[in-house]
């Protein structure tokens, strides 16, 4: 039985396709080496109400409505008090899941460090150091 013309190409370059993928499986990408590592403070909170409800601040809101709304899965951020929203990743590429680290300071006012990313607008930060602000007041009363 004779093979194909197509046999002989496409067999080489599934093999190579294979092996490019086998040395770059769990390379990822690296950090950016110009990353600027920044203190940001504010509160540790859900994505969805600050952003629907603009009333909404880093000080001032629903600790309950905060924590259902994390305890559902809402992303966590943290908020600062200049309403700029910071999105928690890891150091680490592929990306890790930071819920557990973060889970902790819900409804707290933290002070947060590490290196920090923006990209159109969207800001993030892979926290190195992260400790409550126990000085900083809050109205986790409010609502939302």
């Amino acid at each position: 039985m004779k093979r194909s013309t197509l046999f002989y190409v496409l067999v080489p370059m599934g093999l190579f396709a294979a092996i490019i993928c086998a040395a770059s499986a769990g390379q990822g990408t690296k950090m950016a080496p110009d990353a600027k590592t920044v203190t940001i403070e504010g509160a540790v909170r859900d994505l969805a109400c600050p952003i629907q409800n603009p009333a909404s601040s880093a000080t001032s809101f629903s600790g309950q409505c905060n924590l259902d709304c994390v305890k559902h899965g809402s992303p966590i951020i943290i908020l600062t008090k200049e309403g700029l929203i910071y999105f928690p990743i890891s150091r680490d590429m592929p990306d890790s899941d930071q819920r557990e680290k973060m889970m902790p300071f819900v409804g707290k006012y933290v002070q947060a460090i590490g290196p920090a990313f923006m990209r159109n607008g969207t800001r993030a930060i892979a926290i190195t150091q992260i400790k409550e602000l126990k000085s900083v007041p809050m109205d986790t009363d409010a609502a939302e």
